[in-house]
């Protein structure tokens, strides 16, 4: 059985939305993540996402990667990336050209929950903040990986709703906290949260 790992970059106020202008040109705060990449950072990042993972992706985080991931040849980041087979929640799937590429259906939530139950490594989704917050309400989410950043943005896309159908528990894994000030924290899912 598949795990399904969430990795997004964060603010301290929950906001997912980390790219530039070419990327959102509705959001005026894009970029936030920048000042703080280093090569130790870096490394880390590619720690917590490993290094044998096909992808699960939004239509739109895959059209922003697609442009380019393809063109970085070598390192472990981009040749995992690149190598992994992207699975994406989209109406055209005949328009995927960066593969290899996998099928999830005409039901993007029954096939992910398919995929789930095969064997195969772990689905990794970056970004892709619609998709995350209906993998996290429905429960389907085994890993969370917050690379949190020290700024409060106010306003931009968040993955975590307030409709989630039932409560759940989560318990930290790791902790990395890095010279920028940025922490890299995972949590596994572990069941009903406990309360009093």
């Amino acid at each position: 059985m598949r795990k399904i790992r969430i990795i997004e970059h964060i603010s301290l106020d929950g906001v997912i939305q980390p790219g530039g202008p070419d990327e959102d040109s509705q959001y005026s705060h894009g970029g936030w993540i920048a000042p703080y990449r280093s090569p130790g950072g870096a490394e880390a990042i590619a720690e917590a996402q490993g290094q044998d993972f096909d992808l699960l992706l939004g239509r739109r985080t895959y059209d922003l990667w697609s442009r380019h991931w393809p063109k970085i040849k070598g390192g472990p980041f981009a040749d995992s990336l690149n190598a992994g087979t992207k699975y994406v929640a989209t109406h055209r799937p005949e328009s995927l050209e960066w593969g290899p590429v996998g099928d999830l259906g005409a039901d993007a939530l029954e096939g992910i929950r398919r995929l789930k139950l095969e064997d195969g490594p772990d689905l990794v989704v970056w970004g892709s903040a619609s998709l995350t917050a209906v993998l996290l309400d429905q429960g389907l989410v085994d890993e969370v990986a917050l690379i949190v950043y020290p700024v409060l943005l106010g306003r931009g896309k968040r993955c975590f709703s307030d409709s989630a159908a039932d409560p759940r528990g989560f318990a930290l894994v790791s902790t990395k906290a890095l010279s920028s000030g940025v922490l890299i924290n995972i949590y596994r899912h572990v069941g009903s949260p406990q309360t009093q």
